[in-house]
């Protein structure tokens, strides 16, 4: 009996994503291992976080690095820093920003999304630029004024509708000294986006370290220049201030470590295949039964490099719906998560990226008796 059954729980088999409300991710044995060594010890935390950040910099080839709390509490890190600059009686006013030199941060309204609240937290000003469909490069030379203390720049599955070019953007915040903050929670794959914003120009790229990373879920990895994650350091608990209740555990601190030197050691394009493989596999399988059509969705949910298969299912020929066929993968045992609710697909969308193989034949035989 595991912990959940034991709380009258059931795991999920996750053919949706690495959504945080199913947990992110499941952490592989050698970040378990570097938790449980970290959980064993006390430790300088300050110190703890200056050398774990220095060698996430290094490998990742980055000038800086740090922990955070997840993605979201990185950005809350972010925009502080760069109202506060390092001036410690400023950082200690916020989200009190009325009175503040740089209090406003720009951003595309076509990025607005639930998880820009993490920017509003911090007391800035919000300066939304062009509509959901377009945006003129006259409207972002107007926003810019002496309050600006960033950019903010979400990329996702929004990115490119409504927006400049992220080249552009940054050009244009680095003649003004305006630092670009890039949220890439869910932008790994590619690895190379771990180095790519940052070789751009931006000021730092944040990351969900709980998502394809694999490390605890509770944690999220900033890497930019020097001189904003330094300034970040200083409001990031255990300082007190703003970023004190964003507290990264020492175990953390080095299971993110592991994990991310783990990500890097990784065979990604062996992994790809191997998606591509099971994908290939579910649409000619599902594809033969009465009443269904499955064919290859590429990029995933959240934009990535790697496959989903997407299924059509004609109730009146298979004799059971969409919404039933999810709800009894949701209600069955095991439980299995699976996707109805993208905005541009009518379908289900199935997953391969967090499945085991043994998992992979588990969705399909379950499918497979329900179309049947």
């Amino acid at each position: 009996m595991s912990i959940y059954t034991d709380l009258g729980l059931k795991p999920v088999i996750n053919a949706n994503a690495t959504l945080t409300k199913l947990g992110g991710s499941v952490m592989p044995p050698e970040v378990i291992a570097a938790m449980q060594e970290a959980s064993r010890y006390h430790i300088d935390l300050e110190d703890l976080h200056n050398r774990v950040g220095a060698r996430l910099a290094e490998i990742t080839g980055n000038e800086a690095a740090m922990v955070a709390t997840g993605a979201a509490a990185g950005i809350v890190l972010a925009v502080s820093a760069c109202v506060a600059r390092g001036d410690r009686a400023i950082a200690m006013q916020l989200p009190h920003t009325e009175a503040l030199d740089k209090n406003e941060v720009i951003m595309f309204t076509s990025h607005r999304n639930g998880y820009d609240f993490a920017v509003r937290q911090t007391g800035v000003k919000m300066i939304e630029i062009g509509s959901e469909t377009h945006t003129d490069p006259a409207e972002l030379e107007a926003a810019f004024s002496d309050k600006t203390a960033a950019f903010m720049w979400f990329q996702g599955f929004f990115t490119g509708k409504g927006d400049l070019p992220i080249e552009h953007v940054i050009a244009e915040c680095n003649k003004r000294g305006v630092p670009v903050i890039v949220d890439g929670a869910a932008q790994l794959p590619p690895m190379e986006n771990l180095r790519r914003f940052t070789e751009k120009g931006a000021a730092c790229a944040i990351f969900s370290g709980g998502k394809d990373l694999r490390g605890p879920q509770s944690s999220g990895l900033v890497v930019g220049q020097r001189w904003l994650i330094e300034a970040m350091r200083t409001i990031a608990s255990p300082n007190a201030g703003i970023g004190r209740p964003m507290k990264v555990s020492k175990e953390d601190m080095v299971g993110l470590l592991a994990a991310v030197t783990r990500y890097i050691g990784l065979d990604h394009e062996a992994r790809r295949e191997r998606d591509e493989r099971v994908v290939a596999d579910w649409c000619a399988t599902f594809s033969a039964l009465p009443g269904v059509r499955a064919q290859r969705s590429f990029p995933n949910e959240a934009g990535q490099p790697l496959p989903r298969c997407e299924l059509f299912i004609d109730p009146t020929k298979a004799g059971i719906s969409r919404d039933e066929v999810a709800a009894k993968l949701w209600e069955g045992e095991p439980r299995i998560s699976v996707s109805t609710d993208a905005e541009d697909t009518e379908g289900i969308l199935l997953n391969p990226m967090t499945l085991t193989d043994e998992e992979v034949k588990i969705v399909e035989e379950r499918l497979l008796a329900l179309l049947r």
